[in-house]
């Protein structure tokens, strides 16, 4: 007995040493990794410095969403309130209107935007003539470059009443030519949705793309040789091949279902479609910058970032389940 746990006790000391060896050898290894391919990471660092400094150390703001603050004793002097602001806001007769248009354009932006890239990377994908495929990319991509403020000044001209180009086309045929649509409600949703489909189609496309073109060229041999037209090597072979990256920016895409973007929206908004374009982030900016309720506001940013972690962690773990394509 005495024999057998000496043996034991030998045994697992060796397995300590092994462990700790493993380890020291591990962090030389990523040590040497890390200095072999030192400039990558030093191209690396910006990124890591600029998310350290706008998304990590901002967070500290966050206590203000218990917070009842003042100018004179600061974030931290300020007295707390505990969950006040967020009772306030589910109490609110705006919660439910707020989270009803907040989720609507957050489900024409994840859900019904997304197959419109992979679909447009598709079609690139299939041109043949070099120059006019090059040409077709830099067109798709310049609207997103374009600032907001830029796109909506063209689009109110364009939508305006009599004299919009839009209006003289329906005067041409006959109709009435001095419809105010940026007025009207029923026009709200589908002027958003084909605006930010415009703007990031081109933009959203450029990693299809280069998923697809990442696909072993002799599966495509393979199917024609066994008689599969262009639209079976598309749906068998390259979508198949890309499961993967549409998986990973589906989830991405989801975690901002209650983000419905700032300033589209915001300039859009008039009198007419205001019942649907006040949503969670023109809220916030109102009652935060412009009535100076921080906490308020920042209790509905917190709501709006716990939603969204919540919902990219069940859409991993479901993918993972349905598909075997998550994030981690």
């Amino acid at each position: 007995m005495k024999m057998k746990s000496k043996a034991n006790f030998y045994t697992a000391t060796e397995a300590e040493v092994i462990r700790a060896m493993s380890k020291k050898n591990g962090f030389k290894n990523l040590m040497k990794s890390i200095w072999k391919h030192k400039v990558l990471y030093l191209m690396f660092l910006p990124c890591i410095v600029y998310y350290i400094l706008f998304n990590y150390i901002p967070m500290a703001g966050i206590v203000l969403a218990f917070k009842k603050y003042s100018f004179m004793k600061g974030i931290w002097g300020s007295d707390w309130v505990g969950l006040q602001y967020f009772k306030t806001f589910f109490t609110s007769y705006d919660c439910v209107k707020l989270l009803r248009n907040t989720l609507t354009v957050g489900l024409m932006k994840c859900i019904l935007e997304f197959p419109f890239a992979i679909i447009f990377a598709l079609l690139l994908n299939e041109l043949r003539n070099a120059k006019f495929k090059k040409i077709s990319q830099t067109i798709s991509y310049l609207p997103h470059f374009m600032s907001s403020v830029i796109i909506i000044t063209m689009l109110q001209r364009i939508l305006a009443p009599d004299n919009g180009v839009i209006n003289q086309l329906i005067s041409a045929f006959g109709g009435d030519g001095s419809t105010f649509f940026l007025m009207k409600s029923q026009y709200f949703y589908p002027i958003l949705f084909l605006l930010d489909l415009w703007k990031n189609i081109g933009w959203d496309s450029i990693i299809y793309l280069a998923a697809i073109s990442g696909v072993d060229p002799s599966l495509y041999e393979a199917a024609e040789i066994d008689g599969c037209n262009k639209m079976k090597k598309v749906w068998h072979i390259t979508l198949p091949s890309i499961k993967g990256t549409i998986g990973v920016l589906f989830i991405l895409g989801i975690g901002g279902l209650l983000s419905s973007g700032f300033d589209q929206i915001y300039l859009l908004r008039t009198p007419g479609n205001m019942e649907l374009a006040d949503t969670l982030d023109t809220y916030v900016v109102r009652v935060g910058l412009a009535n100076g309720q921080f906490g308020y506001a920042t209790a509905i940013g917190l709501i709006q970032g716990i939603v969204g972690l919540i919902l990219v962690l069940g859409s991993n773990k479901l993918s993972k389940k349905v598909t075997e394509v998550g994030i981690w």
